[in-house]
């Protein structure tokens, strides 16, 4: 669930640094106004979505190994081009030499991954691809269900359109942005998959 704070001031890009290395949660930032991240944020996601999370980040981290490429957790931050705004994807991978400049966020990823939940679906297919699929850099957009194994990949191709390709059992998934294909079941292996109960995780969406 993403959340506005409700009679928040608008803070600058330097504000709302300081502020939330104060704070315990983690918080959003979109045209100068703070996001929380609901109850994502401050109690942690459901078991799968940890799991899975550290799925992607064990598989991306060993397959990048000696490479130039960074694999972040989802403490670090996203800058979205040409703005102020910032999240917070759940893995992220950056190749691009300018990301080595900066510490307390990347700006070019080339490949972001989401866990979803039903709290923050909508958010995650929506508004938060609008601005993702801004960035020049940025070649696959994953979408992970954390109930069933199902994967729906936003893929850019050489001639800039996005394309959806849904991953299913049996299938194997292919990651040009990093040069790595697996077989959907390496990430879903050991999980116990059941639906949430999506009338506790109504969502809300800046």
């Amino acid at each position: 669930m993403i959340v506005t704070k409700e009679n928040f001031p608008t803070l600058t890009p330097e504000e709302y640094f300081i502020w939330e290395e104060q704070q315990l949660e983690k918080h959003e930032y979109i045209n100068g106004q703070i996001y929380s991240m609901g109850i994502y944020a401050m109690t942690g996601g459901s078991k799968n979505h940890s799991l899975l999370a550290a799925k992607f980040i064990t598989l991306f981290s060993n397959h990048l190994e000696g490479s130039s490429c960074d694999t972040a957790t989802s403490d670090l931050r996203v800058n979205i081009v040409d703005t102020n705004n910032y999240t917070y994807p759940d893995v992220s991978i950056t190749c691009d030499e300018r990301d080595k400049t900066t510490t307390q966020y990347i700006t070019y990823p080339c490949l972001i991954v989401e866990v979803l939940s039903a709290s923050t679906e909508a958010y995650d297919r929506g508004g938060k691809f609008r601005m993702y699929q801004t960035n020049p850099a940025l070649i696959d957009y994953l979408l992970v269900s954390s109930t069933s194994i199902e994967i729906d990949l936003y893929h850019k191709n050489d001639a800039g359109e996005w394309l959806i390709i849904t991953y299913k059992a049996g299938d194997t998934i292919a990651l040009k942005s990093i040069n790595l294909n697996f077989p959907i079941e390496q990430i879903y292996r050991g999980l116990t998959l059941e639906p949430e109960n999506r009338e506790q995780n109504k969502s809300i969406t800046p």
